[in-house]
């Protein structure tokens, strides 16, 4: 090839862009061809009726045209409208200056303060978790500032937590608590699903206008599926980023229920099955792909809590079930001490840590086993108390619980404002379970 054909080669690869054209359009999908794309692939899409370039994703292949579900809304697309494929996917900008700032799902500012700077890299937003053999070991303890946590379901740097609650029991104040009265250094939160009203109230209220090295990732539920199911993928990315420059890293995300929701929505549309209460198969193999690139590396650490929602405080609920299976760990909400007054809710004995015995010291652990017991105890002979059954002098060591109960519920209890240090939580804790 002459130098000519070099030019002439050049320039017909800066002026051409191969693109492909809407063929069919549907209440939720747009079906394209022209284009040589892979499931999964993102792509742009041109509209004389939509001033900004709207992005979609490849959700299925078929002979001679595929299918593509928009970020946007389906509204004022048109046959013949253009299709690019976005060559380096879809990515998210991460930096330093993303701390303070509160960003939707493809990292774009939504607070009006203007454009982000210190951006170092844009960062994919579908990596591959971590390889297991590059995984650090849980054995560092992560303090919350919330005693029920730390002194009897203790977290440990890297571990993945799920908070388990049904609706109007206490999560979001939950969520405010752990994030103020954490020790990470930066905290990533992620808001899915959630009604709009409450982004600006969960930040007034339950993180008191405090934004200090915080980053929020929202999409709310009057946006597309994808938007809501790429703003879980794209807060863990910006959480990978922060992990990676050393950093231990707090990730809240709330709901994961309402992204397994927008994966429904999705899988459905693509022609998918309905599996178990309508969610299909894509819903169960993508929640450990979320959920599996928290942990911790050499550099850093990820702890992250994902709260679910219970539909009708039903914790066989099928999200509910596949979430405990992959979590470190959960912590499970109840109406019943919602109503009786008891926050934060924390049913002790369901809930459950798997690492507090790697993270804790031997006196810490014996004495949440002792307080434990006791808990139980109080709990397997309850009906019998109130109904006035059981006579003080039968079973000794239930007399000894008794007379402990109301020293436990102070303890256990506190109030939104009332974050408390992790040791004298150790000394406390040690103090109500001594006989």
């Amino acid at each position: 090839m002459n130098d000519l054909d070099c030019i002439l080669n050049k320039l017909d690869n800066n002026l051409f862009v191969p693109f492909g054209r809407i063929v069919n359009i549907s209440s939720t999908n747009i079906n394209a061809n022209g284009l040589e794309v892979a499931i999964g692939d993102i792509v742009r899409i041109e509209s004389e009726q939509h001033l900004y370039k709207v992005l979609g994703m490849v959700a299925s292949i078929g002979e001679g045209r595929f299918t593509i579900i928009p970020f946007s809304f389906i509204d004022g697309f048109k046959i013949n409208d253009k299709v690019f494929l976005q060559k380096d996917g879809l990515t998210i900008p991460c930096g330093y200056g993303l701390l303070g700032r509160i960003v939707n799902a493809l990292g774009e500012p939504i607070d009006n303060k203007g454009r982000i700077e210190n951006l170092e890299e844009n960062s994919p937003i579908n990596k591959t978790a971590m390889s297991p053999l590059e995984r650090g070991v849980i054995d560092q303890k992560f303090s919350t500032g919330i005693k029920a946590i730390d002194s009897m379901l203790t977290c440990g740097k890297g571990q993945k937590v799920g908070i388990f609650a049904g609706s109007g029991v206490g999560k979001s104040t939950l969520m405010g608590m752990i994030v103020k009265g954490c020790e990470a250094q930066i905290k990533v939160i992620s808001l899915i699903g959630e009604r709009g009203r409450e982004i600006p109230e969960f930040i007034h209220y339950n993180l008191g206008n405090n934004l200090e090295n915080t980053i929020i990732i929202t999409a709310t539920s009057d946006e597309s599926a994808l938007m809501r199911k790429y703003g879980a993928f794209a807060a863990m990315a910006i959480a990978e980023f922060f992990r990676d420059k050393g950093h231990d890293v707090l990730l809240m995300m709330d709901s994961i229920t309402r992204f397994a929701m927008a994966q429904r929505e999705i899988g459905l549309s693509s022609g998918e099955p309905p599996a178990t209460r309508g969610y299909p198969p894509s819903v169960f193999s993508l929640l450990p792909q979320l959920m599996e690139r928290a942990g911790s590396n050499s550099k850093g650490t990820i702890t992250a809590f994902f709260t679910v929602l219970v539909d009708g405080d039903d914790m066989s609920d099928p999200i509910s079930d596949q979430s405990r299976s992959i979590l470190d760990g959960h912590i499970v909400l109840t109406r019943e001490l919602t109503e009786q007054g008891h926050y934060p809710p924390i049913d002790l004995l369901q809930s459950a840590s798997r690492v507090i015995d790697k993270v804790i010291s031997k006196e810490q652990y014996n004495s949440f086993l002792k307080l434990k017991r006791v808990l139980s105890l109080i709990k397997e002979n309850e009906v019998l108390i109130r109904v006035g059954a059981y006579k003080r002098g039968m079973d000794k060591e239930l007399d000894k619980a008794l007379d402990k109960k109301e020293k436990i519920r102070i303890f256990l209890t506190q109030g939104v404002e009332e974050l408390q240090n992790f040791q004298t939580t150790v000394n406390q804790l040690m103090e109500v379970s001594h006989d």
